[in-house]
């Protein structure tokens, strides 16, 4: 191969690679229909909501290496060049390059140079173990930020399920108000064949043209809601205005949680790790009361041409430090810091209560929808045998115009009501799932993604 080849082929993986890292979605194409489970996991990929989590985790990750480095020996290497013909400064040169004679004027020692090398290393024996504290504390909000992300995928799935299933209620909509108006229509060809034949007033025929008329409105409500739902997916996957298909599978369908697969809430787990993080912060402050004690150790290395000498020199020693008295920084310090670990403490108890809350009323709207739907499922039955039954009289004569109408609208708000149940239904359980700690279709997001490379 040779060279220009070579050369040809690092740059074009090199621009691969930078178009890949400045376009992170083109990597990630959407499928052309979606399922409810597919949908989640696109959302938790390639939604802005889970990269600004993961930049919090990696900027909480990095905070947590400053604090560490506290514990390492700090190292500092040196080095300058100076010419000088003041006398002190000029003196203390020849002083440590060696070149001191008995002769030498002190009031006028001429122009000297210098070139100084120093390296130095310094470390912290103790400081109340303020250090460890805000190591510690850096490390709980480290989990915290991990917990945050976990919460807001929790919320990222159950949201992509409430918006595809208000997709699904949309088509079904639309489906039962375009199965009303073709029932009315067909219906209306009866009635006027019947009125041309003089079997039928006009004032009927008029209830069945305005019977129409109401169907067609109710169809343009429906097609825009679905056309509104679609958006909403859309904006909620982080993607462009592109057409939605949807393939609902019968791995779709999720049973509520047992109780004892119930999670703790990962709000929950934020909220416990700052409170840590307060309690270490807390011990920080308290640290601040005791004094510190530093190690340091240092090598120069002078040389002057001047001179024409050069010397060297090192230094070693502990330093203690105590304050005796701030005007009360430190003590106001430490209340602040309890002041607010007592109030994250109350938070936590208000946020346990609210959970537990939220996870009651999600049972019941579970419970209720189930309830709901079975009842719906046997009103569609009943609403569709009857409206074939007074269609088929209204062929023969035997009911009147309205009767046909109404079981026309009870067949239409059944199917509306059993739509409305099967999704409130998909819905509570995904909102159960989301109140008690779980991921849509997998106890965790980790285990989801997993599940499909």
């Amino acid at each position: 191969m040779s060279l220009c080849q070579t050369l040809s082929k690092a740059l074009l993986l090199t621009g691969a690679m930078i178009f890949l890292l400045v376009h992170p979605l083109a990597a990630a194409s959407p499928p052309t229909t979606w399922s409810a489970r597919e949908a989640v996991i696109f959302a938790l990929r390639n939604s802005p909501d889970s990269r600004i989590a993961e930049q919090r985790i990696e900027a909480a990750r990095a905070a947590r290496q400053q604090a560490d480095a506290v514990f390492r020996p700090q190292v500092s290497l040196g080095a300058g060049y100076s010419q000088t013909d003041n006398p002190m400064l000029a003196f203390g040169s020849i002083l440590n390059q060696g070149g001191f004679n008995p002769g030498l004027d002190f009031n006028d020692p001429g122009r000297t140079d210098n070139l100084g090398v120093q390296a130095e290393v310094r470390y912290r024996f103790y400081n109340g173990g303020r250090d460890q504290a805000r190591s510690e504390a850096l490390e709980a909000l480290l989990q915290a930020s991990h917990n945050d992300r976990t919460a807001a995928w929790h919320r990222l799935g159950a949201e992509v399920i409430r918006s595809y299933q208000t997709i699904v209620l949309a088509q079904e909509q639309l489906s039962a108000r375009q199965a009303e108006l073709e029932s009315i229509t067909a219906s209306l060809d009866v009635a006027s064949a019947r009125y041309q034949a003089g079997d039928m007033l006009r004032a009927d025929l008029l209830h069945f043209e305005v019977q129409q008329a109401r169907a067609s409105e109710q169809l343009i409500v429906a097609s825009h809601q679905l056309e509104l739902a679609k958006k909403i997916f859309l904006n909620l996957l982080g993607l462009p205005e592109t057409p939605v298909h949807l393939t609902p599978q019968q791995s779709d369908e999720q049973l509520p949680p047992e109780p004892a697969t119930y999670r703790q809430r990962p709000e929950i787990l934020t909220l416990s790790a700052k409170i840590m993080a307060a309690e270490a912060e807390l011990t920080a402050a308290r640290g601040a009361l005791h004094p510190t004690l530093d190690g340091f150790a240092g090598y120069h290395y002078d040389r002057g041409w001047e001179t024409g000498g050069d010397g060297s020199s090192w230094i070693a020693g502990v330093q203690l430090q105590y304050d005796l008295y701030d005007g009360g920084r430190r003590t106001g310090n430490i209340a602040q810091k309890t002041a607010q670990l007592t109030e994250l403490k109350e938070h936590l108890t208000k946020l346990e209560l609210a959970v537990n809350l939220q996870i009651q009323e999600a049972l019941l709207n579970q419970r209720q929808a189930a309830e709901q739907r079975r009842v719906t499922d046997k009103m569609v039955q009943l609403a569709r045998e009857s409206a074939q039954l007074n269609r088929e009289r209204f062929q023969q004569g035997v009911i009147l115009v309205s009767d046909l109408i109404d079981s026309e609208v009870r067949l239409t708000d059944a199917l509306v009501r059993q739509s409305a149940a099967r999704t409130n239904c998909r819905t509570a359980v995904a909102l159960l799932r989301q109140a008690v700690g779980l991921q849509q279709f997998a106890p965790t997001t980790e285990e989801l993604l997993e599940s499909q490379p």
